[in-house]
């Protein structure tokens, strides 16, 4: 049998230590960019999602618009539901992004001042179309900058 010096103890010792150093080093960061990792998914998956949400209610307002525009239809195109879309609209812009809210914010305010002119006014109907637009462009941008 092999006989160990008080050396070789040692030497082993501070073996064990610095593997175990190591270890817990390695066991840290994988636990710290697990938990970033996940923050991250679960952030693009809420603005994903709301998202896709805002891309439907533009699309409704839109559809709200030109029924009450272009076919007179005042039950599909009836002001009080695109209030409604509108607040909502404003609402989904918080989770998306900060240029998605500004332009939400500027389709709410036209909306506030040309709502009543949408059947009679071409330029009216035009303007809001512009200002859902550039929402509608502010959030593709947001959903092509998410990895």
């Amino acid at each position: 049998m092999k006989k160990l010096t008080l050396e070789k103890i040692q030497e082993k010792i501070i073996t064990y230590q610095v593997i175990v150093m190591l270890s817990f080093v390695f066991g840290v960061l994988g636990f710290i960019y697990n938990n970033w990792r996940y923050e991250h998914n679960e952030y693009n998956n809420n603005v994903r999602i709301a998202s896709f949400q805002m891309i439907q209610e533009l699309a409704s307002l839109e559809q709200n618009i030109y029924a009450n525009h272009y076919d007179k239809d005042i039950q599909k195109g009836n002001p009080r539901d695109g209030w409604v879309r509108i607040g909502l609209i404003n609402d989904l812009a918080l989770f998306i992004s900060p240029e998605c809210e500004i332009a939400s914010n500027a389709l709410k305010t036209s909306w506030d001042k040309h709502w009543k002119e949408i059947q009679k006014d071409r330029n009216a109907t035009d303007l809001l179309i512009r200002h859902i637009g550039k929402v509608k462009q502010a959030t593709r941008n947001v959903l092509k900058e998410l990895f």
